[in-house]
């Protein structure tokens, strides 16, 4: 049947993260045992305090309509996190995605430029076209930014260069003084610096995780992403969040009260209970990503020449040692979930061909049996 769709989104690609879950979920219903080192989602179980906070939302009824941007008593708490901001500089989203999706809209023209370093999360130059943008696709030089390279990319059309750190495929933190030279140059350019920060939490020794928020000077240009998902383990609760320039945040509230209207009431007292847990929560899940960072890295280099991660939770290793086997990551990838039932992501999904994502959000055992298993079937 010939559907008259448009070809905006007829140019758009599912997510490859998002379609190979549905793949591992008929995987594992015809009873095969998969090993999933794809898909970046936390094991550790979401915090008591969370749960029983969430629980007596309902319990006391909280499931009705709320405030489009949020739950005021959320917002002002956000807001304590970032010096000088409240209420008017929060909006509480569907999930960093959507919050990243509404800025695309709220920012871009047709034609207009988003400068974003590759290799990136899958779903960025995804939003920015469907937003009619245009996204400007500049190479890190070892997985770090190249200023040089950011600075010539910047034209008459560019609205905004987005940043990811720590990142997501490849692990890397980038260091203040090179977050300090992008901010400046978007300021001084007079376009917007977007950093994504879902990964904050999790800087794993080397680079210590800075935001430009921490700039003064960079505010007025300066919009932050941040997410509860890695955080807090709370990847099906939803909730995300923006800080911004108030102009900013009224444009991204009109939006969301005709796209969403607000974000799930009774997750949100959960989110306000995350924020209460003490500092050791998060840290000692930091220190046992660390711990996996070490070993998963140590068994990656056994079978695959790859980079040592400093932050989030991932890998990004080069299939160069099987070029005689393999003509891409898309081709090494199904065979590995075909041969060792292990799911791992293409690198061409983040704009790295010839690469692997994998995560190592799985621990302990599961991921040992994975490198096992991978180490099994490529043996000569």
């Amino acid at each position: 049947m010939n559907l008259p769709l448009t070809e905006r989104i007829n140019r758009i690609e599912p997510s490859g993260t998002v379609q190979l879950t549905a793949i591992l979920q008929d995987l594992r219903a015809r009873g095969i045992d998969v090993i999933d080192m794809a898909v970046g989602e936390p094991d550790f179980p979401v915090d008591a305090a969370i749960v029983a906070a969430t629980s007596k939302a309902l319990d006391r009824g909280q499931t009705r309509y709320g405030p489009v941007g949020g739950l005021p008593a959320l917002r002002d708490r956000l807001a304590e996190d970032f010096e000088g901001c409240d209420q008017r500089n929060i909006i509480v989203t569907n999930g960093a995605k959507q919050a990243l999706y509404m800025l695309f809209q709220v920012l871009c023209e047709k034609g207009a430029e988003i400068i974003i370093p590759t290799p990136c999360w899958v779903s960025f130059s995804h939003q920015v076209k469907l937003a009619g943008g245009q996204p400007i696709l500049v190479p890190t030089r070892d997985h770090q930014l190249d200023i040089a390279a950011v600075e010539s990319a910047i034209g008459p059309r560019t609205v905004a260069v987005l940043i990811n750190s720590p990142n997501n495929p490849t692990g890397a933190v980038y260091p203040p003084e090179v977050i300090a030279a992008v901010g400046r140059i978007c300021r001084d350019k007079g376009v917007w610096l977007i950093s994504d920060e879902a990964y904050q939490a999790f800087d794993l020794g080397g680079n210590t995780f800075f935001s430009p928020f921490s700039i003064g000077t960079l505010r007025e240009r300066l919009i932050v992403v941040r997410s509860f998902s890695k955080t807090y383990a709370m990847t099906g609760f939803r909730i995300g969040y923006a800080v911004a320039p108030a102009a900013v945040i009224e444009a991204l509230s009109r939006l969301q009260s005709h796209l969403s209207g607000n974000v799930c009431t009774f997750a949100q007292h959960g989110a306000l209970a995350a924020l209460d847990l003490p500092n050791e929560t998060i840290e000692t899940q930091r220190r046992a990503y660390m711990r996996r960072r070490d070993r998963a890295f140590e068994l990656t280099r056994a079978l695959f020449d790859c980079r040592r991660p400093e932050g989030a939770f991932y890998l990004l290793p080069s299939i160069k040692p099987y070029a005689g086997r393999f003509k891409s990551g898309i081709d090494m990838a199904g065979w590995l979930l075909e041969k060792a039932h292990v799911a791992v992501v293409p690198g061409e999904h983040f704009f790295a061909p010839g690469h692997l994502r994998m995560s190592f959000a799985v621990g302990g055992k599961l991921m040992e049996e994975g490198f096992q298993r991978m180490q099994e079937v490529l043996a000569p």
